[in-house]
């Protein structure tokens, strides 16, 4: 509904907005041309909030050297700086793809056309339609040709899903300019997990390399410094990204088999994301914490010459809490990915970028309380 008041006319209002039906406000925040207009605004919303992370990380008292110790203030507004400018640079290059030359290095991981684009071949598909002279309704002719340039509002799609008649090539018409939510066998499922968790992992690697990067030009560098980005970044990806993917794609996954044997009705978009939603918390929520602080202990500690007690707890140095529960927002944005729901895209870069920050400033939240340093 946030999304739906974001984009919304000013000749709507909030009671016509939840009056109408489900399936019209879903056709509407899934339109092509509103889809490009929300890739649009992801570069600038990326920016804008690595600008406010870096304000509130560098001048908030309570921040200051929390996790850039032997820091200096201006050093620590540098490290912040680098570590958000490499993590922004490489959420937005998962995103879009980088060129150089002319030449695509890196094809981008998130779909995206230009707003003129989608204009254009969305007039084209109405022109051809209204050519075959199959509408007689008058209202529904005059209200496709008013919109063909431009994106629909509430209104105009309501109009359009309630008068088009009912036939092969109507049907055909619609699918083609309003498409529908996708609905992924097991084969897609498992190309998107992948696909979602490559854009989740670039920019974790990007702030770990951004966080060793300005260590290394301040020459405030250390072991310790280097071993807490390796392990944030792995609790960030397993934690909050791959883990969390994995369940969605295997309880959507199970769905479908369960489906093909008759033992439930296929899902509808509101019931496969329950069942994404039940994926996630088993797999990622609740095991991905534990996991990734397992290897970090077993693993990545003794690459770097650190020794743990064997009665230590596995959450000695790094335990959930309440933001890595809020960064499980990009969860929903998964879900609503597998669901078939492309207007949540926009907001993976946006998302993934947090953890990107945190893997690369190599957050640690329990190292006081249990008096390491």
């Amino acid at each position: 509904m946030f999304i739906i008041l974001l984009v919304k006319p000013n000749n709507i209002t909030i009671y016509e907005i939840y009056r109408m039906k489900i399936i019209t406000v879903a056709k509407y925040i899934d339109q092509p041309a509103l889809l490009s207009k929300l890739h649009s605004a992801m570069p600038p919303v990326l920016a804008g909030t690595g600008a406010g992370v870096w304000g509130y990380e560098t001048f908030h008292k309570k921040n200051h050297h929390k996790h850039r110790p032997n820091c200096s203030k201006p050093q620590q507004a540098f490290k912040n700086a680098v570590t958000i400018a490499s993590a922004l640079t490489a959420s937005y290059v998962g995103a879009r793809g980088l060129k150089m030359n002319g030449k695509t290095v890196f094809k981008g991981l998130l779909e995206y056309t230009p707003l003129d684009k989608v204009l254009k071949n969305q007039s084209k598909i109405i022109d051809e339609f209204l050519a075959e002279g199959k509408l007689q309704d008058d209202i529904l002719v005059k209200t496709l040709k008013n919109a063909k340039n431009r994106m629909f509002s509430l209104k105009e799609i309501e109009t359009i899903t309630e008068r088009m008649p009912k036939s092969k090539s109507a049907k055909e018409f619609m699918e083609k300019l309003l498409p529908s939510p996708g609905n992924l066998d097991s084969k897609e499922i498992f190309s998107e997990i992948k696909r979602l968790s490559l854009i989740g992992l670039i920019p974790v690697a990007g702030g770990v390399a951004g966080g060793i990067l300005s260590d290394f030009i301040t020459n405030t560098q250390s072991r310790k410094s280097t071993a807490n980005k390796v392990k944030e970044g792995v609790y960030q990806y397993l934690a909050n990204i791959f883990l969390c993917n994995v369940g969605a794609g295997a309880a959507l996954y199970a769905s479908e088999k369960m489906v093909n044997a008759k033992m439930i009705k296929p899902l509808t978009p509101v019931k496969k994301l329950a069942v994404i939603f039940s994926g996630i918390t088993a797999t990622g929520i609740v095991g991905g914490s534990m996991i990734a602080n397992y290897l970090s202990k077993k693993l990545i500690d003794p690459f770097f010459g650190k020794k743990h007690h064997h009665n230590e707890h596995i959450y000695s140095e790094r335990k959930p809490e309440p933001l890595d529960i809020a960064l499980h927002a990009d969860d929903i944005a998964t879900a609503g990915v597998l669901s078939g729901f492309k207007w949540i895209e926009p907001a993976l870069p946006v998302m993934y970028f947090i953890s990107g920050y945190r893997a690369g400033i190599g957050y640690r939240n329990n190292c006081e309380k249990t008096g390491k340093k």
